[in-house]
């Protein structure tokens, strides 16, 4: 039986949820609106609400063969999402990120694109409401070797670049997250080069998989999970999908993300998910799904093989990770 693209399995419930939200948008207020890298608990399902989305996510259990990804995975339950966390920004604690950005303002936010393009521009968040959400049910695979099953709401990073027109010298794609000691307590203890900056190769970001994420399971997203917008690059461990987006830069030289400054023998720059390439101080050959006992094997590029392996042919496999 052929797989069927992740871009085409929006179930019906959520589809009539997602029309709902984009109809009651106009009662919400901006910072509701448009939203690593990283999230434990129970793999039950919570469904989006059968009625009008209010930004207050529903927390009702579910059937977890409900809401599933093209393997036919179950989604992650929200609690579960939204309450294990990697935001250093805030907390090293995974279950304490939720807790700590609580209160962390989103708006008013923009986001700067800028560098090589014809036409640069900063879009705030009423500018981003141009490019139609759509529901994207993808795994999230995080470095460390743990992993989730994420419906999440938002458009794809290709039309917004295709607004501002790369030039033929742009080769890569730097982004850059909101600097904010002040309600970012991590930014201020942890000796880390702030803020978090990640990159991409020009035709990784402008790949139809890479998602600019407004929401999760039909609700705006939740600081802890990068509001109010975020990366998603569901082939790549869950480090290269930065949060809390503020600066998009097309540059024609690699850029150095946050973590390979930091740690440049165990983060490259590729970061793609490789089962038979290890961390330098753990094996990437199996994972825990989040929800799950036991462990289950990793897949080449998280399971999207077929949709973007074509973009590696020049790149020894070893190389997907370093």
């Amino acid at each position: 039986m052929k797989k069927i693209k992740t871009s085409e399995i929006t179930p019906e419930h959520l589809y009539i949820s997602r029309r709902r939200f984009l109809k009651g948008a106009g009662a919400l207020t901006a910072s509701a609106l448009v939203l690593a890298a990283c999230g434990r608990q129970s793999s039950q399902v919570t469904p989006i609400s059968e009625t009008p989305t209010t930004g207050e996510p529903n927390k009702g259990e579910g059937d977890e063969a409900s809401l599933t990804d093209e393997l036919g995975d179950p989604a992650t339950s929200y609690k579960a999402i939204t309450n294990y966390n990697d935001y250093y920004e805030f907390s090293t604690g995974k279950e304490a990120v939720a807790r700590m950005a609580e209160d962390f303002p989103t708006s008013p936010w923009k986001v700067e694109v800028s560098g090589l393009v014809n036409h640069p521009q900063t879009f705030d968040i009423d500018d981003l409401r141009q490019f139609e959400a759509e529901e994207r049910i993808y795994r999230l695979r995080c470095v460390e070797a743990w992993s989730m099953v994420i419906p999440w709401l938002g458009f794809p990073l290709a039309r917004l670049l295709k607004e501002v027109e790369p030039t033929s010298k742009a080769n890569y794609v730097k982004f850059q997250s909101v600097y904010d000691p002040e309600n970012m307590p991590g930014q201020q203890t942890l000796p880390y080069p702030w803020p978090y900056l990640e990159g991409l190769r020009l035709d990784e970001a402008m790949h139809d998989l890479t998602l600019m994420a407004t929401g999760l399971y039909g609700d705006p997203l939740p600081p802890q999970n990068g509001a109010p917008v975020r990366l998603v690059v569901p082939w790549k461990y869950g480090f290269k999908s930065i949060k809390a987006i503020v600066k998009i830069e097309l540059v024609e030289e690699m850029p150095t993300s946050l973590w390979m400054a930091v740690g440049p023998n165990e983060y490259g720059f590729w970061a793609n998910v490789n089962p038979e390439v290890d961390h330098p101080r753990w094996s990437q050959a199996t994972e825990r799904r989040i929800g799950e006992s036991g462990r289950r094997e990793t897949l080449y590029f998280n399971g999207y093989a077929d949709e973007v392996s074509d973009l590696y042919t020049d790149l020894d496999a070893r190389k997907w990770y370093y």
